[in-house]
């Protein structure tokens, strides 16, 4: 085995365990922020906060699966979203189990399931809110920029 075989199954395995630990911290972070008031589900809704406040987005998750893979409307939505928040320095991630974020969403008893495929973390102001969850998703938001993974994409834990 050469020393490169030796260190990629290093980085394979760090990789492994980064993405699970990324994971963990995305679903900590939209069940406090869902506790807090601090989190907007929808891409309509999404984007009407972008309009009137874009200073109080600090998180954007983007989910989307195979059924909704050549939605282009979704697809154009999603590519304007990426922009704005690359504009205004907010950290972006993608998650490909519409399911399991909308049971960490959940919808209240009489209200139709909603529409995960986007959803901002919000802060009412810059220090009244501080989550671990969000700093450990802001670094490794910050680690995959520097291998040019512009928007990495996050597997969530299994229940």
């Amino acid at each position: 085995m050469t020393f490169e075989e030796f260190s990629g199954q290093d980085n394979a395995a760090a990789t492994g365990d980064r993405m699970q630990s990324a994971g963990t911290a995305l679903e900590e972070l939209l069940v406090s922020a869902k506790k807090q008031d601090c989190l907007t589900v929808g891409v309509y809704e999404s984007a009407q906060v972008m309009n009137v406040d874009p200073d109080s987005v600090a998180f954007c998750v983007l989910a989307t699966d195979e059924e909704y893979e050549c939605d282009i409307a979704l697809q154009i939505h999603f590519t304007l979203i990426q922009a704005f928040c690359f504009d205004n320095d907010i950290n972006i991630v993608r998650v490909n189990d519409i399911e399991r974020l909308a049971d960490i969403v959940g919808s209240d008893q009489n209200e139709e399931p909603k529409d995960v495929h986007c959803m901002l973390v919000t802060s009412p102001s810059a220090d009244s809110w501080k989550d671990s969850a969000l700093e450990r998703l802001g670094l490794f938001c910050e680690e995959s920029r520097n291998v040019y993974e512009w928007v990495p994409t996050i597997t969530l834990p299994e229940r």
